[in-house]
């Protein structure tokens, strides 16, 4: 049976950097999974992704060499299972809010007796190279479990909430955050605010030896990140890509979109 690299990396506290894979595409995930990528996570929760694509985007990307994880649409055990049998890596769960979620996320991802999980599939053990029972025996030490902070008072209760064993990464979604940091009047907070809860959070991360990651959205801010001690990073992804590809080359035509794409 394969090994993790990325869970691997992680605990080594190495930097691992990956993309989301929104577009809904298989073939635009077998490209993407012959660059140097190390995961690519498919966006179950926002994406008009159905089961049986995201079982076929997993598929083509362990099939290239990389490591394929699921954005499930929320903790239920059931999305978090269904995804692991039909062939991811791992799995990115949002709007993890209390400790008791958290230790629920980790046993739904995780065989008797660390967890729930219960036996079945047949696709998994395809995807890890491995015999069915190769995989009961082993995934439990391979599979990732990466829980997403994406509120303020998870900030807040960060120690408490992420500190549960068997949590491989918690992964800030900065968008959701910075929506529950607004005033009452629906303003943002300033850069300044932001970046001091960002911080927190990566101390926090630190203290109980968790590592922390962080969606960006520019090779720069990727490097700040990881010099700062980030380690699960993903840069964009598929569509922000090929968006931002886009806009770069019709602008040396004189043909910019003046900023209708900077959202995605």
């Amino acid at each position: 049976m394969r090994h993790n690299p990325v869970k691997q990396a992680l605990r080594q506290g190495e930097p691992s950097v990956g993309t989301w894979l929104s577009l809904c595409s298989p073939v635009a995930a077998r490209f993407l999974a012959r660059t140097p990528f190390r995961w690519l996570t498919v966006d179950i929760e926002h994406s008009a992704a159905d089961w049986e694509t995201a079982a076929t985007i997993f598929a083509h990307v362990a099939d290239a060499g990389g490591v394929p994880i699921a954005r499930v649409p929320s903790a239920r055990h059931d999305h978090i299972k269904r995804v692991l049998d039909n062939g991811a890596w791992g799995i990115v769960v949002p709007m993890v809010m209390s400790r008791e979620e958290a230790a629920m996320c980790v046993a739904a991802a995780k065989y008797p007796p660390l967890g729930n999980r219960s036996v079945g599939g047949s696709i998994h053990a395809l995807n890890w190279n491995a015999t069915a029972n190769d995989y009961y025996a082993r995934s439990n030490d391979e599979v990732l479990v990466i829980l997403q902070c994406e509120h303020i008072d998870a900030i807040r209760n960060a120690e408490e909430i992420y500190s549960v064993p068997g949590v491989d990464a918690v992964f800030i979604g900065p968008n959701d955050l910075r929506a529950t940091m607004r005033d009452s009047a629906g303003r943002d907070p300033s850069p300044e605010v932001f970046e001091a809860a960002l911080q927190q959070f990566l101390a926090a991360c630190k203290r109980i030896n968790v590592p922390a990651g962080i969606h960006c959205f520019s090779p720069e801010s990727v490097q700040q990140r990881i010099d700062e001690g980030w380690q699960f990073l993903a840069l964009g992804s598929d569509l922000q890509l090929m968006l931002n590809d886009a806009e770069r080359s019709l602008s040396k035509l004189g043909m910019a979109a003046g900023g209708k794409l900077a959202n995605y």
